[in-house]
């Protein structure tokens, strides 16, 4: 699958989640709710991937799945990037969206 056909596949999933646009950053396609990205279509070191944030504690066992790398910059913060060269699931594919889309859209509390 080409470039072009995943932006697209990304862009029906994504765009249809409530308050969520699509917006370039560094040069990469950006999907965001409000002002906070999650999920990230990039090139590094001549790979495509898909970024989504998996949280710190669930990181570990997406880095035990070999599609999986650490993303870099933002891998810290419990991001991970899936492998597009190969055969794509997208109803995964979609679930990572999701979740990722519900980390950080969360609303923190008022304390009283």
């Amino acid at each position: 699958m080409d470039e072009k056909k995943i932006l697209a596949k990304l862009r029906e999933i994504c765009l249809c989640l409530p308050k969520t646009s699509e917006t370039t950053t560094f040069g990469h396609p950006t999907f965001q709710v409000g002002t906070k990205t999650f999920s990230v279509l990039e090139t590094y070191k001549g790979e495509l991937s898909i970024c989504v944030k998996v949280g710190k504690s669930m990181q570990p066992v997406f880095l035990e799945d070999g599609r999986f790398y650490r993303t870099p910059y933002v891998g810290q913060h419990g991001w991970v990037s899936l492998r597009a060269n190969t055969k794509l699931d997208w109803k995964e594919i979609g679930e990572l969206l999701r979740g990722s889309y519900e980390l950080v859209n969360t609303t923190k509390k008022r304390r009283r």
